[in-house]
């Protein structure tokens, strides 16, 4: 009985020593931080292929939260954690420069688009986009699918085109406004509108849509995507994720797209 009694006592001390021993040994390192990026909502297709390539190089990874510019410009102002702003103008970028929200020295123009008009593929003839063309008339009774233009820039550049063509009265009563480009884009691939004015990129996603004008350069401001990190990121990795999107290995992922890249 002693002698069971002794092993036992054994069995206990060594467990507790186990169990002491365990409390000791190093903790693993914490999950690197994921590198938070707000994105205009046209980019999404390169830029997700851009994210595979960064994250297969180094090891890290980018989350991406797109929607129209504004939207992403008023989250920033009101405190939303994120490490990179992707804006699809300049003026939405400059609203979070003049609220100091973003670190100045690492803002750059990255890429450039160009605006066009669309319709579902199975309907789509090519349009004439001049001045004056009746694209009421081509509407009829139906909608013409494009951003807001008081938060979404692809709106604002489809308004300053239709208003330097001279058809902006006309065509306003029949617009459908969305909350974002991707969303006017679904409107016209679902045939709930016969038209709609999206990006180059955005028409080049959608297998269900095809291009049926591209409006004129001089008839809108050049469409410019702005990058820059923000003021309140922390994240060590932001930089390295900046000069990723900035170098030519990520240049083909939005040439693809038909983007054009911005030195």
């Amino acid at each position: 009985m002693q002698n069971r009694r002794h092993w036992m006592k054994l069995a206990i001390a060594a467990i507790s020593a186990g169990f002491i021993g365990l409390g000791t040994l190093p903790q693993p390192a914490a999950a690197a931080e994921k590198v938070t990026v707000f994105a205009a909502a046209s980019l999404k297709d390169a830029l997700d292929a851009a994210n595979a390539a960064w994250a297969k190089e180094s090891g890290k990874e980018a989350v991406v939260s797109y929607a129209a510019s504004g939207a992403l410009a008023k989250q920033i102002e009101n405190a939303a954690p994120a490490d990179v702003f992707i804006s699809a103008d300049l003026n939405w970028m400059d609203y979070v420069a003049g609220k100091k929200l973003i670190k100045d020295d690492t803002r750059s123009n990255l890429l450039g688009n160009r605006l066009v008009l669309v319709a579902a593929k199975d309907k789509a003839k090519p349009v004439d986009i001049k001045q004056g063309f009746d694209l009421a008339g081509l509407i009829g009774d139906g909608k013409l699918a494009m951003g807001e233009p008081k938060s979404v820039p692809a709106g604002k550049y489809g308004q300053a085109a239709l208003d330097k063509l001279g058809i902006w009265k006309s065509v306003e009563p029949k617009a459908a406004f969305a909350e974002s480009v991707r969303a006017a884009l679904a409107l016209v691939s679902r045939g709930e509108a016969p038209y709609g004015i999206v990006y180059q990129t955005d028409a080049a996603a959608d297998k269900g849509v095809a291009i049926v004008g591209t409006f004129p350069a001089d008839s809108h401001p050049p469409i410019i995507y702005p990058v820059a990190l923000l003021a309140e990121s922390k994240n060590a990795d932001a930089a390295a994720y900046l000069d990723f999107l900035k170098s030519d290995k990520a240049a083909p992922f939005f040439t693809a797209q038909g983007f054009t890249i911005l030195k």
